[in-house]
C-alpha cells in the first residue's frame, strides 16, 4: 500500500516537472528542429506562409509547423515578440508607421534600412531579403464611374468625397497610414464610411453598394473586378515591401534559415503576386498549393 502510494507521489512530481519544464519553454520560440511560421489574416499573407513554409522545408533539414489567419497586424506581431511564432511577412512601410509610429517616407531603401536597423537593436528581430513586390495600399473605383466622374487621381477623390461612399479594411480606416493619414493629406470626407472585410469590400465596389475601397495594389480582383487604381499625386503612402522577418534568437539557433528563406528574394514582382492572389481569391484554389505550384515551376523545391 506504502509503495504504491509513493509511486503514484513520485508519478505526480514528475508530472508537474515536466509541465513546468514544457511552461518555461513558452514564449521563446520554437524548440528543436521545428520552427513556426505565421501570417496575418489575408489571402497574400497565406501564400506568404506556404511560400516561405515549402523552401524551409525543402532546403532545410527542418519541420515547419504554420499558424494561418493569426489577425491583424498587431496580433501578428505580438506573436512574433512572445515567440508563438519565429517567423512572418511583413510590409516596410507596415513596420515603419505601425509598428515603429514612425512618419512615412518614400525611399524604398531608406524604408528598408530603417525597420531593419530599429528591429534588431529594439525588438531583436531580423528581416531578411524583400520578396519583390510592394503592396502599397491604393484607392480603387470602378473604372467606369471613375470616367463617369472625371477621377483620375486621389486628389479628384477628395473633391467628390462627400457624394461618395467609402469602404475599407477596419484596420485601414485606424491606422496614421491608411484613413486617418489619408483624409488630412487630401482633405477628403466622405457622405459614408465602413469598415468590411476585405473580400467582401471588393465586391461591394463591383456591385455598386459602395463607390470607392483601399485596394491593395497586388489583389487579382483590381484586375478581375475592372478596378482603377487613383494616382496617389501627393505620394502618401509609403513603400510596402514584403520580407520575412525571423526572430534572431531562432535565427542563431538555424542559421541555415537565412540562405533558404532568401532564396525567394526578388523573385515575386507586383504583377506575380497579384496573379497568384487571384488563383486563391478568384478561382478558389488552396492558398497552399498556389503557393507549391509557383514553388515548383521557379525550381525551388
Amino acid at each position: 500500500m506504502r509503495k504504491t502510494r509513493k509511486y503514484g507521489i513520485l508519478a505526480v512530481i514528475l508530472l508537474l516537472v515536466v509541465s513546468l519544464v514544457g511552461c518555461s519553454a513558452k514564449g521563446k520560440g520554437s524548440a528543436g528542429d521545428t520552427v513556426i511560421i505565421g501570417g496575418k489574416n489575408f489571402t497574400e499573407q497565406d501564400i506568404l506562409m506556404y511560400l516561405m513554409a515549402g523552401v524551409v522545408e525543402a532546403k532545410t533539414k527542418l519541420k515547419v509547423q504554420t499558424k494561418p489567419w493569426l489577425g491583424g497586424t498587431m496580433v501578428a506581431s505580438k506573436a512574433l515578440d512572445r515567440g508563438d511564432i519565429d517567423i512572418y511577412a511583413e510590409y516596410t512601410g507596415t513596420a515603419l508607421t505601425v509598428q515603429l509610429a514612425q512618419p512615412p517616407l518614400n525611399d524604398p531603401a531608406a524604408v528598408y534600412d530603417k525597420v531593419s536597423k530599429s528591429y534588431k537593436e529594439t525588438k531583436n528581430i531580423t528581416w531578411l531579403k524583400p520578396f519583390g513586390f510592394n503592396n502599397t495600399y491604393t484607392m480603387s473605383m470602378k473604372k467606369s464611374e471613375a470616367t463617369k466622374l472625371g477621377i483620375e487621381t486621389i486628389s479628384d477623390l477628395a473633391k467628390q468625397s462627400p457624394n461618395l461612399r467609402l469602404v475599407a479594411e477596419p484596420e485601414f480606416l485606424e491606422r496614421a497610414d491608411g484613413y486617418k493619414g489619408l483624409q488630412k493629406t487630401y482633405n477628403m470626407n466622405f457622405k459614408e464610411k465602413n469598415g468590411m472585410e476585405a473580400g467582401l469590400m471588393y465586391s461591394a465596389v463591383k456591385d455598386g453598394k459602395a463607390d470607392v475601397c483601399d485596394a491593395f495594389a497586388t489583389d487579382g480582383r483590381i484586375v478581375a473586378f475592372d478596378l482603377k487604381v487613383l494616382k496617389d499625386d501627393k505620394k502618401f503612402f509609403p513603400p510596402y515591401y514584403a520580407a520575412p522577418i525571423v526572430r534572431s534568437d531562432t535565427l542563431a539557433k538555424h542559421p541555415e534559415l537565412e540562405a533558404a528563406l532568401n532564396s525567394l528574394a526578388g523573385k515575386l514582382d507586383d504583377k506575380t503576386m497579384q496573379e497568384l492572389n487571384a488563383k486563391a481569391d478568384l478561382d478558389k484554389k488552396a492558398t497552399k498549393d498556389v503557393a507549391n505550384e509557383w514553388l515548383k515551376a521557379q525550381g525551388l523545391i
